[in-house]
């Protein structure tokens, strides 16, 4: 079998797990309203279901979070040889008490609004840059 088929398997299956019907328009619906980059089409995410193409990491990366699955087994289908947390709890351990309450008040918020707030603050990081 080859990779793209494989992960499209591995895609439809983390779907059923998570308790999703595995078909265009309920992964297009679902991966839009958590995405922050620009939408991706019901044919595009017919591709990933069909193993004629695999995503983007960071859209695999959403996907994972998503259907709560470790991003490395949703793409390669085996653990990791690391621990993928090493690098968060590197990232957390740099973070004030303040800033952690900021996030994780927005980690809170419904995703669609998380989406909002980003544009805001990519917006006013631009203005000041």
């Amino acid at each position: 079998m080859d990779e793209k088929a494989a992960f499209s398997e591995r895609l439809r299956r983390a779907m059923e797990d998570a308790g999703y019907q595995p078909r265009p328009v309920v992964l297009e619906r679902e991966f839009n309203t958590r995405y922050w980059g620009a939408p991706v089409t019901v044919q595009g995410v017919r591709r990933w279901l069909k193993g004629e193409s695999i995503p983007s990491q960071d859209k695999l990366q959403v996907l994972a979070e998503w259907l709560q699955t470790e991003l490395h087994v949703l793409r390669y289908g085996e653990q990791p040889k690391y621990p993928p947390n090493l690098r968060r709890k590197r990232w957390e351990a740099a973070i004030s008490g303040s800033e952690r309450e900021v996030l994780e008040a927005f980690m809170d918020l419904p995703a669609e609004e998380r989406k909002a707030l980003r544009t805001v603050i990519l917006a006013l990081a631009k203005r000041k840059g």
